[in-house]
Parts: structure tokens; sequence; C-alpha cells
């Protein structure tokens, strides 16, 4: 076994001592593990360093996000919920395969325990660390934006009895807004997703506001400030616009009309 502890101390150096396959395939498997210290700062931040240091070569990649997708079937949370981490990491590093997305977009939408932070299991993180991949996918040429636009407000729209928290409605409306500024998005297709949101919100409850409907109005917001101010993608774009600002700044403000009318 590596000491993992110590391979953080030394700044992520690969040791030596083992072949990069096993070294690998054991901090895969530390993925699933419950104790947050093992899967979160020793494997993740492992891993994620490696893969954006270019340790690991495509193919290794592509058999790692294989293994990854993978695991969105796995019978534990910490399990599915970390997978996309890494998938995106590797999706930034230039490695794709368009059969990794359905089954990503099937989990995303379908997972019940939006817990951000546990107690005992640490970060869970299922919307966030699900945004960082939509986000990677929503930037991808080979993924059709409005795909990606269209998942996020089904995730926010499914019916759930979680209110979310941990800033996960922000990291969402971050990838939706980064998704916003691909040049390739027409101007339907950057509005019409959110046809579902208004008509949504525009519900009167007669038993309280639902979780979904709440989680989807402050996961817009952030959108609205995003596409109001410029998105930051990277060092080399740090004030992304939109397409179609004004359009979407149009739409977003109709759904929060929707909801709150006696705001407006």
């Amino acid at each position: 076994m590596t000491d993992w502890a110590q391979v953080r101390a030394d700044g992520f150096a690969v040791p030596t001592d083992r072949p990069l396959a096993d070294l690998v395939a054991e901090l895969s498997m530390m993925l699933r593990s419950p104790d947050p210290l093992i899967r979160d700062r020793q494997a993740y931040s492992t891993l994620a360093t490696w893969i954006g240091t270019g340790v690991l070569a495509p193919d290794q990649l592509r058999a790692l996000g294989d293994e990854m997708v993978a695991r969105f079937g796995d019978e534990e949370i910490q399990a599915r919920t970390f997978a996309p981490l890494i998938l995106a990491s590797i999706v930034f590093q230039g490695v794709f395969e368009p059969s990794w997305v359905p089954p990503f977009e099937r989990w995303y939408v379908a997972e019940e325990d939006l817990r951000g932070h546990d107690p005992k299991l640490g970060w869970l993180h299922a919307v966030a660390h699900g945004s960082d991949l939509l986000g990677a996918l929503g930037r991808l040429q080979a993924v059709e934006p409005v795909q990606m636009l269209r998942l996020g407000i089904g995730r926010l729209l499914t019916p759930t009895e979680y209110v979310l928290r941990d800033f996960e409605d922000e990291r969402l409306g971050f990838a939706l807004a980064t998704t916003l500024t691909r040049e390739d998005l027409p101007a339907a297709d950057a509005t019409d997703w959110l046809d579902p949101a208004v008509r949504a919100v525009a519900t009167v409850p007669t038993d309280g506001i639902r979780p979904e409907i709440s989680n989807t109005v402050r996961a817009l917001r952030a959108v609205y400030t995003m596409v109001d101010h410029g998105v930051r993608l990277d060092d080399e774009h740090p004030n992304a616009q939109a397409r179609h600002r004004d359009l979407v700044k149009a739409k977003l403000v109709e759904v929060f009309r929707a909801a709150t009318p006696y705001f407006f």
C-alpha cells in the first residue's frame, strides 16, 4: 500500500516503487471510501492533480472514464457523486467518449440523495459535482449545448424534499452560464430550455413552495447574475459573455415574474 498522505505532502509526486496502473487502480477504489479523508483529500486530490498535469496517458484516462461511468450505478452515494468530478477532469484534458453522456444524464436527474455535506461521509454534493461535469460537457464541441441546458433545468425541477444548500444552486448556475457562452448556441436554444421553469413556477402552491421550485429560482438567479456580468471560464477567458445575452436575461426575468409576480 502506498502512503497517500505522504504523496499529498510531497506535492502529489508520482511514487516510483509501483506501476502507475496499480497506483491509479488503488486510487480509484479509494474514491468509494466512506472516509472523507481517504476519498477526498487523498484519492480525489491525487487523481485530479495527476489528470490535470498530464501524468495519465489518453488511453489510461479513457479507461478511468469508463470506470467512473459505471459508478453512476454504484450502491454507495459517495461513489456515485465523486465519479462526475473525475470525469470532468478527464473531459477538460481533452479525452471524451460520447457513450459517457447518457449514463450521466440518467443518473443526474434520478439521484435522490442531494445532501451537500454529511457529518460522517463528508462532502457528497451530487448536484454540485454533477454540475462540474455538466459544465465541462457544455463547453465541449462534441456535445450540443442545449442538451446540457435541458439537463440542468431537468435536475432542478425534479421533485425532491431537499432544499439545496452549500452553494449547490450557484454551482449548477455556473455550469449553465458557461454553457450559454457557446458560440454555436442558436437563439431559440438559448431561451427555450427555460420554458419548463416558467410553467412550473407559475403554479400557485396550496401547501407551501416546493423545494425544487425554490432550488430552481435560486439557481436561475445565479445564472442571471453571470449572464449579466460575464462568467470566468479560465485564465484565458476571465469574462466570457453569454450568447444572446439580452434574450436570455429577458427569459430569466419571465421565470422570476411567474414565480413572484408581486415583485414586478
